[in-house]
């Protein structure tokens, strides 16, 4: 039996080059006890913590593998909840930077999340179009509101009562009652989607944004503050102020009152603030006290209101009336003073617009204990702004106060190269080169360029050439920074170049249907008396079709080139004869490589397909279906006839070309892969992709078996086949407004395999221990018992203490889900476990919370179960004693702190006044002290 080919994994290294991921949002978080300094923001997976005075990243919240699409800093700013593409949602703790709990209940990505304004629940809206409330302290999830027809755009807690009011894509605002947990009201006063929503003036004035350059603004008023029943509708409820526009077909009577008898809230629209922009509202949010209010749509401004405080509104209101009297004692009439009203302009005033350098994708607010708005921009080219407002101007301006952009390009980078040594990575974009250094992933040299195609290092690694779209080669030296040399090469965009094997020159191929030949010489530099690098045009192969790609034999005697017309024609390189013509690809072939023997050529087409080629008769070996999408580059790992594919599908593939076999895939990235490449000793890989990151793969020493990888594949599908399937339906109930929070996971059928496992073991060792004592009674005396080496591991623990052991193992958030997978024939044994557990006083909380969804879902089962009449009443007893005496205990502990609390407020009042008294004193003593000294002089 011959050996197995023996391949070496390549495992993900680094990511860089990216500043921050413009799908999610941005927000500032509280870290090393300041506020307004360090911002939060989405990088791919992860969650960059970026701290905007310096410019630095000083934190990395560690993802899996899903992109991020939304943060939500909680009020106390210890933590950080972060909605992903998948539908889950972890809490970090920022201390640590350890993610604390993870949430699993929505199919689709999360668009929005919101803390009560204690943290203590969590709520999130997703593209699944439904709404999860949280229990963040329990980590558990507690009901599923279902409403909306389309992606939920925006959710907002109201403070004062428990409600929840929720806008969608689909033109809809839903006001909720979180107490019966249903829909009471529906604003469908929107004619287009409602992208944002907003609460002012203490919650009594909703804002929300639309596809349209209006702000719409609704007064809330709460039917159980109206003191007297008989005062009429009109009075109750404001109506629209005069200077204010005003819909008639938009209002209070397109409201759906689907439950009247329950009516909580009357919402009526006031009128409308306009926006400068006139594209759709993009993000729409206020500061943390309600006190400004800004909003962008699709451009580069952000536009800044201030809403006016109930005092101001007054003083203002005020000068209105005495404004007005004025007026009407010179014409000698008389104003009432009901008459005189503040427009909605007059109370929502435009504070100043904040031009940014580009598109706005999301911001964050804050005001500052010295009375500064503080602002930061995520924008949609790779770069974080911060801008500050000085309120106390005349005209208050927006200052930039830091630009992060070092860390990446503006653009997608369109081309990679390494350097000889395999330490320096160059990678280029629209707009600039960028040298990195491989080990510390740090920009050493930024160099602007024009829009480049393809790059290389010249020998030496002391120059780098770069082809660009206009059809120019710029040359450029590192040492310097600077561009040295510009030739215009080609008429139409350079779409490939290649080094000579024997590093004399290069070859390039452009959109003018030529492959040029260029050497490199030294010439005389007019500034210097050295002498310079610069390229000479020594030959032109003239073709039919544009030139896609070009490459080298290794023995330099053969040259490929890609045409338009989906072939790949070779040619002597001496004399540029016709050699061979390799078709039978569908669409163009975009990328190409030779191996290092000369002997193969594999070809990726934009048919998604890779042909792999006899280079001796130009025989195609084997065609493999490589990607879902264009596969954009492909390259021979150095000294083997392994290479690798990047596609438009987002990944990265390794392959035999030999065998014909796919080896590995690396997944990263989450949009198009761009370009791809490989260190000079194929120990490292980087990527480009349109997600603006730069990633890094380094082959490790870890073998990698092709049985094994194909079986971790197949599980990895499985376990995504059982996360698809259909959700559990719990009896008895419907379909409606509310559900269970949780979702099937693989983890929560693992969760409940585990119990499963547990009351197993529990049922044997029951059996066992019946034997046991029926053979030592027939001995007549004590037989050793065998003990289980499960439960020897646990401490020669007994079964039952075995099974809570499992079950407090079970991750709250997935503990309902876990046990509506749980088969009935487990739940006679689980009841009587918990019943037992509960006498014995231990976990009640926990014993109390499983037993009552047990209760719930299998309800007419265990009613109709005879054997266990005497379980449910034995536990109902036992449950209400324990569960009082908790009750006891926790009410002692919680008048016990309060007592405390109000020991050390009363102790540190009375240092205060001590404090106070004695500078006091000390003042007195100083002025006498003064005083004696002017006498003195005097």
């Amino acid at each position: 039996m011959g050996l197995t080919r023996q391949y070496l994994r390549y495992e993900p290294a680094a990511l860089f080059g990216l500043v921050a991921s413009a799908r999610g949002s941005v927000a500032f978080v509280a870290l090393r006890g300041e506020r307004g300094r360090y911002v939060a923001v989405p990088g791919c997976e992860h969650v960059f913590v970026w701290d905007t005075r310096k410019g630095e990243k000083v934190l990395i919240l560690k993802g899996l593998k899903q992109e991020v699409s939304c943060l939500c800093p909680s009020p106390d700013g210890l933590h950080l909840a972060v909605g992903y593409e998948d539908g889950s949602i972890r809490v970090f703790n920022l201390l640590s930077g350890e993610a604390s709990i993870t949430f699993n209940g929505h199919r689709a990505a999360v668009t929005v999340l919101q803390y009560d304004h204690l943290g203590g629940r969590l709520v999130s809206g997703s593209k699944d179009t439904e709404v999860i409330v949280w229990d963040v302290i329990n980590e558990s999830g507690l009901y599923r509101l279902r409403g909306h027809k389309d992606a939920v755009t925006q959710v907002l807690f109201l403070k004062e009562k428990n409600l929840l009011v929720t806008s969608g894509k689909d033109t809809l605002v839903k006001w909720w009652d979180l107490d019966t947990q249903h829909c009471f009201k529906t604003l469908v006063g929107h004619r287009t989607e409602v992208w944002g929503m907003a609460l002012l003036s203490k919650e009594k004035r909703l804002i929300t944004g639309s596809a349209d350059s209006e702000l719409r603004v609704w007064d809330i008023t709460y039917i159980q503050e109206v003191k007297d029943p008989d005062e009429p509708e009109s009075k109750k409820s404001k109506g629209p102020s005069p200077g204010t526009e005003e819909n008639t077909e938009e209002d209070e009577t397109l409201e759906l009152d689907e439950h009247p008898e329950e009516r909580i809230v009357k919402c009526s629209k006031v009128g409308s603030i306009v926006r400068e922009g006139r594209d759709r509202v993009v993000t729409l949010a206020t500061d943390r006290m309600g006190k400004f209010l800004a909003c962008h749509g699709t451009d580069a401004v952000l536009e800044v209101f201030t809403v006016l405080s109930e005092e101001e509104l007054q003083k203002k209101l005020e000068k209105k009336i005495k404004k007005a009297k004025k007026k009407a004692k010179q014409k000698s009439e008389e104003v009432p003073e009901r008459s005189v009203e503040l427009s909605l302009q007059e109370e929502i005033q435009r504070v100043t617009n904040v031009k940014a350098s580009s598109k706005i994708k999301s911001f964050d607010l804050i005001l500052s204990p010295k009375g500064e708005l503080k602002i930061v921009l995520l924008l949609q080219n790779n770069v974080i702004e911060s801008y500050n407002v000085d309120l106390s101007a005349q005209v208050p301006q927006a200052v930039r106060a830091c630009k992060i952009t070092i860390g990446g390009h503006r653009s997608d980078v369109r081309t990679l190269a390494f350097s000889s040594d395999n330490i320096a990575i160059l990678s280029a974009a629209a707009e600039s080169v960028k040298i990195w250094n491989r080990s510390t992933l740090q920009c050493i040299r930024t160099m602007d360029c024009e829009y480049a195609l393809c790059s290389l290092f010249v020998p030496g690694d002391r120059q780098v050439i770069v082809g660009t779209k206009t059809g120019n080669l710029q040359l450029y030296d590192l040492a310097s920074g600077s561009l040295i040399e510009t030739l215009n090469a080609h008429d139409g965009a350079v779409w490939s170049i290649a080094l000579s094997p024997d590093q004399r020159g290069f070859v390039t191929g452009g959109a003018d249907k030529c492959v040029k030949f260029w050497e490199f010489e030294l010439v005389k530099d007019e500034s210097s008396v050295q002498k310079r690098l610069s390229m000479k045009h020594v030959r032109i192969l003239q073709l039919d079709e544009d030139v896609l790609c070009v490459r080298y034999s290794p023995n330099q005697k053969l040259l490929a080139v890609s045409l338009l017309d989906c072939t790949v024609k070779i040619f002597y390189v001496d004399t540029l004869k016709f050699f061979l013509s390799l078709y039978g690809h569908k669409l163009p072939v975009l990328c190409m490589d030779i191996c290092y023997d000369g002997t193969l050529i594999a070809t990726g087409s934009a048919d998604r397909n890779v042909k792999i080629w006899g280079l001796d008769f130009g025989d195609c070996h084997r065609s493999l279906f490589a990607h879902d999408d264009s596969v954009m580059y492909l390259q021979f790992v150095p000294k083997s006839h392994l290479f690798f594919t990047a596609g438009k599908d987002s990944k990265i593939k390794q392959w035999d070309a030999d065998k014909f076999e796919h080896i590995q895939t690396l997944e990263g990235h989450h949009q198009e892969v761009w370009c791809l490449a490989l260190s000079p000793n194929g120990d490292y890989v980087v990527s480009a992709s349109h997600d603006k990151s730069l990633r890094l793969w380094e082959r490790t020493r870890e073998p990698l078996i092709l049985e094994e990888e194909r079986e971790m594949q197949r599980e990895a599908e499985y376990e995504e086949s059982v996360a698809k399937e259909e959700q559990p339906v719990v009896p008895g109930e419907t379909q409606g407004e509310t559900g269970l929070a949780g979702k099937k996971t693989i983890e929560t059928i693992k969760a409940a395999e585990r119990i499963m496992e547990a009351i197993e073991l529990y049922r044997e060792e029951m059996a066992k221990l019946k034997e046991h004592n029926a053979i030592c009674k027939a001995a007549g005396k004590e037989v050793p018992f065998p003990v289980n080496p499960i439960l020897r591991a646990y401490g020669n623990i007994t079964p039952s203490a075995y099974v809570l052991e499992v079950f407090k193992k079970v991750k709250s958030s997935e503990l309902e889900e876990s046990l509506l997978v749980l088969p009935f024939s487990y739940v006679p044994d689980l009841l009587r476990l918990f019943n037992e557990y509960i006498h014995l006083g231990s976990d009640v909380e926990l014993l109390c919370r499983a037993l009552l969804f047990l209760l719930k879902i299998h309800f007419g089962q265990i009613t109709g179960n005879h054997m266990l009449v005497t379980v449910i009443e034995d536990l109902k007893k036992t449950t209400i004693s324990r569960v009082s005496e908790t009750r006891d205990v926790l009410g002692f502990n919680m008048a016990g702190l309060q007592f405390l609390k109000r020991e050390i407020e009363a102790k540190d009042e009375v240092t205060f006044f001590a404090d106070a008294t004695e500078r006091f004193e000390e003042k007195k003593r100083k002025r006498k002290k003064k005083e004696k000294m002017v006498l003195a002089v005097l």
